[in-house]
């Protein structure tokens, strides 16, 4: 009889156990995300010890509160960590007398659409993911696997509610130069990688394209024909620089390109979007315009076409 009771109180311990360990197999089976402060529209599974009536998913409303079953009044979540959250609840549920020591868990389980960053640009993965933790700009940038070769000098960071970007130095960021230039991602970001731009050279060169332009480098006409291999075979004499000034007409610059490859005439520097042009031998020679409307397939397209049209 002794052996009897026995087995039956080790049995119900041990049910006991079991039925107050799951609460809600919903809320079991989801993975807890790393706890942030709770923002309104965030996702959350509250799971109170042995009552399954109180166990469930709560969107954290517009107003940064929840209800819960048998409370009277709402319960702010809004700028609480999940712990706080848990201890907020067993309280309320102690003041209104529904339990005597209640035992509260809080799960996250989706952070709302505010908390998204997106990295778009001259990176080699555009993407948008959730801010989960402590995210920085080095770590966004990471996570879109890091700048593609036409990345511009600068990184511009958008921030909800801001009228302006901030415009980081990408070489000071890399460098770590500044660590406050590593800023810490909230949710709501867009962050953008400008392409550098661009120095075109055209026409009768061996690998004719679009050369970027990187801040602190002087750019000349031999530097860009040097980037390309150099001049084709029959080029002319002469070649020429179209540049656009802001609130000016286009300027044609002509360039004595024979003088210039022989050292016997000063180097011409080149600004950002100017198109160097080198026609070839036979003085035919494709139009301002014509270079302009090529250019619009693309620097690889362009530069096949170019070439194809002056010999």
């Amino acid at each position: 009889m002794k052996a009897l009771v026995v087995v039956c109180w080790m049995t119900g311990v041990i049910w006991g156990q079991v039925r107050s360990g799951v609460v809600d197999t919903t809320v079991a089976s989801v993975a807890n995300l790393p706890a942030q402060k709770i923002q309104a529209n965030d996702l959350i599974a509250v799971s109170v010890y042995d009552e399954p009536a109180l166990t469930r998913t709560v969107r954290i409303g517009a107003d940064g509160a929840i209800g819960l079953p048998m409370l009277s009044t709402r319960i702010n979540a809004a700028g609480l960590l999940p712990t706080e959250l848990e201890a907020t609840i067993a309280e309320a549920l102690r003041e209104g007398r529904i339990l005597v020591d209640p035992v509260v868990t809080v799960t996250m389980l989706e952070y709302n659409s505010t908390r998204t960053v997106s990295v778009m640009g001259a990176v080699r993965k555009p993407l948008t993911f959730q801010v989960v933790g402590t995210v920085k700009l080095l770590d966004a940038l990471a996570k879109a696997e890091g700048l593609s070769t036409e990345a511009g000098p600068a990184v511009l960071v958008t921030s909800t509610g801001a009228e302006e970007s901030q415009r980081i130095s990408l070489k000071d960021l890399l460098d770590g130069a500044d660590p406050k230039l590593n800023l810490v991602l909230q949710g709501g970001e867009d962050i953008r990688v400008p392409e550098a731009r661009k120095i075109y050279v055209l026409g009768n060169v061996k690998h004719p394209g679009a050369l970027p332009v990187r801040d602190g480098s002087e750019n000349t006409v031999m530097k860009m024909l040097a980037l390309v291999e150099g001049v084709a075979p029959y080029a002319t004499r002469q070649a020429y620089i179209y540049r656009t000034l802001p609130g000016q007409p286009r300027e044609e610059i002509p360039i004595e390109l024979k003088k210039l490859l022989a050292r016997k005439t000063p180097d011409v520097p080149l600004l950002p979007d100017d198109i160097l042009y080198v026609p070839d031998a036979t003085g035919r020679r494709l139009s301002l315009g014509a270079l302009e409307k090529v250019l619009m397939f693309g620097s690889g397209a362009a530069s096949a076409v170019i070439y194809a049209g002056v010999r």
